[in-house]
């Protein structure tokens, strides 16, 4: 029996898709499918119709169109972009539908209603690279079409297009009435980031599950910060494939940061790139590689997925304080209020802290929802108390707890809230609360280096000081933007475990200390036998004291342990002991 020959003809194919459909679809799911459908019916179907082209394959946010004229394929691509805009006129613009459409003329095979082949393949491949309203023609359209239509061209040069083995020469068209389309609404006020799917390097197809897994780990990741706007993994693996820049990605998404990367495998071993990108500017504010044996691939996604989520939060919200700093008190939201909090916050100062609660109290009238608001007053309120900066520090410390309730009660699912209602409860003396919200808060977020941080903490004021030093250790490898508060917390812990020497070398690294590292760093002395140090330490410690603090005690050793029990709250007795003999040495008077 003769072998069936495959059907074959000529066609014109139009490709055409929605720009920021995934975007579109997140914000508001039913309407823009309603919008859509209204579209379909009274835009599309008629210009089809008009200029004798069949629809062949639809899909949720595309269409493909056969022409049996190359002319007439061109017309309603023009058409088509014409009658968009018309429509868009009276929607809101976030809202408007805006096409990118490509047109080819090829040999494809046809089976049954549908149509196969690169015919149809070049006019999809270049719909992918138009830009955002416009209409790009194949060469081999454009020869047909060239002074048969009233339209502009502008000559592209050949393109390389994904799958297809020659380059393909391409047409702008340049003379068509604008496309009016409003720029793409950012998706929050925050920083938002979208993680495209990381491109397999190998040349082997069956690791293709492992560049997607690690792309979905890395979004899962990021999504356990409430400070960050994540697209979902659906969103971002739509543009999987697609030759377009990254600025047009983000565009689309409407995010301000773009994560991208690359995975290599060869034999046991594997490479990881992860680059994190300004959509804005196209620069580059982070990259990393990541070289590592494949013994357990499971616990190298996950590693690299903590390790890029982490750092790419950390640079975020530093990038974040920098912009907000540069901010105008008028021009300033609830967001960005706490972001200029936290700022303030971590200059650990007394005027900076004051300031630091006035921007948190504002941020709060602003968004009384806000639960990272609320947190980060708590964090002021706690710091007065700590550093003695409030003639009543039980006041500050009961406000302290009041707010980081509120906190977790408007956000549970906040590390951040979970891990300041940690410290203050420290404080209070409620050591098993305050573990159990420490937990929490690495279980929400295991990539909060503030959660590891006080946990740390948490764990060295209860008796197990070397896990302390474990959980500052990696709070400090998960965000190395902000670690001024390494050597003060690992000094602390250091000392605890009876680690002097340690201790020392930590707490000689902070830059602009809080005035309770020298005192820290007197008693670490004092127990290393360094005691002409000590002395001089407890000296600078007592004149910083006296001009810092709200009420001084002077220089006997049992007015102190007020101070003391604020900045550390050790559950066993011997630890104080231990603090308060150091200080004797170091020069406190009985």
């Amino acid at each position: 029996m003769a072998e069936e020959r495959v059907q074959r003809r000529l066609a014109a194919i139009l490709a055409a898709d929605v720009v920021g459909y995934s975007r579109l679809m997140e914000v508001d799911e039913a309407g823009t499918l309603t919008t859509l459908k209204s579209r379909r019916r009274d835009v599309l179907m008629p210009l089809v119709a008009k200029n004798q082209g069949r629809i062949f394959k639809t899909t949720g946010d595309g269409v493909l169109i056969e022409f049996a004229s190359a002319v007439n394929a061109v017309q309603c691509a023009v058409d088509l972009q014409q009658g968009m805009a018309i429509a868009n006129g009276d929607q809101p613009e976030d809202r408007h539908i805006v096409l990118r459409i490509g047109v080819n003329l090829g040999d494809v095979m046809v089976e049954g209603s549908d149509l196969y082949g690169d015919g149809v393949n070049i006019a999809a491949r270049l719909e992918a690279i138009a830009e955002r309203g416009g209409i790009l023609v194949s060469g081999t359209a454009y020869d047909y079409v060239l002074k048969k239509v009233n339209i502009g061209f502008e000559d592209l040069g050949a393109q390389t297009l994904k799958n297809i083995a020659q380059p393909v020469r391409a047409y702008r068209v340049t003379s068509t009435p604008a496309v009016a389309f409003a720029a793409t609404k950012l998706v929050s006020e925050g920083p938002s980031v979208a993680v495209l799917p990381f491109t397999n390097m190998s040349g082997d197809p069956e690791q293709e599950y492992f560049s997607d897994g690690i792309t979905e780990d890395i979004i899962t990741e990021l999504s356990r910060f409430r400070s960050l706007f994540v697209i979902a993994r659906n969103s971002s693996f739509a543009f999987k494939g697609k030759p377009m820049k990254v600025q047009a990605i983000a565009l689309e998404l409407g995010v301000q940061y773009v994560v991208e990367g690359s995975v290599r495998r060869a034999g046991d071993q594997v490479r990881i790139t992860a680059q994190l990108i300004d959509a804005g500017s196209g620069n580059h504010l982070w990259a990393e590689r990541y070289d590592r044996g494949m013994r357990d691939i499971f616990a190298l996604q996950d590693e690299v997925a903590r390790s890029v989520a982490s750092i790419v939060s950390g640079r975020l919200e530093v990038v974040g304080r920098e912009r907000v700093v540069r901010l105008g008190p008028s021009e300033l939201k609830a967001y960005d209020l706490v972001l200029r909090a936290r700022a303030l916050t971590l200059n650990y100062t007394k005027a900076d802290n004051e300031q630091a609660l006035i921007c948190a109290k504002r941020a709060i009238e602003l968004d009384p929802g806000s639960s990272r608001a609320h947190a980060h007053a708590a964090w002021c309120r706690f710091y007065q108390y700590m550093a003695a900066w409030s003639v009543d520090r039980d006041d500050a410390l009961a406000t302290a707890h009041d707010l980081a309730q509120r906190a977790v009660e408007l956000d549970e699912t906040d590390s951040f809230s979970h891990a300041i209602l940690a410290i203050v409860c420290l404080f209070r003396r409620e050591y098993s609360e305050a573990r159990t919200q420490a937990e929490a808060a690495v279980a929400l977020n295991p990539n909060d280096p503030v959660a590891r941080r006080y946990y740390g903490m948490i764990l060295t004021a209860t008796g197990n000081p070397d896990a302390g030093i474990e959980q500052i250790d990696l709070g400090k490898h998960l965000n190395p933007f902000d670690t001024r508060w390494v050597p003060w917390d690992r000094g602390i812990a250091c000392f605890t475990a009876r680690r002097y020497d340690d201790a020392i070398a930590a707490l000689k690294k902070a830059h602009d200390p809080i005035n309770e590292v020298r005192g820290w760093l007197a008693a670490s002395y004092a127990h290393a036998g360094r005691l002409p140090e000590a002395k001089s330490t407890l000296e600078e410690f007592l004149r910083v004291a006296e001009s810092d603090m709200a009420v001084f005690p002077g220089r006997r050793l049992k007015d102190w342990e007020s101070y003391w029990h604020g900045a550390f709250e050790y559950q066993d007795q011997k630890d104080f002991d231990h603090l308060f003999e150091a200080l004797r040495k170091a020069g406190l008077a009985e």
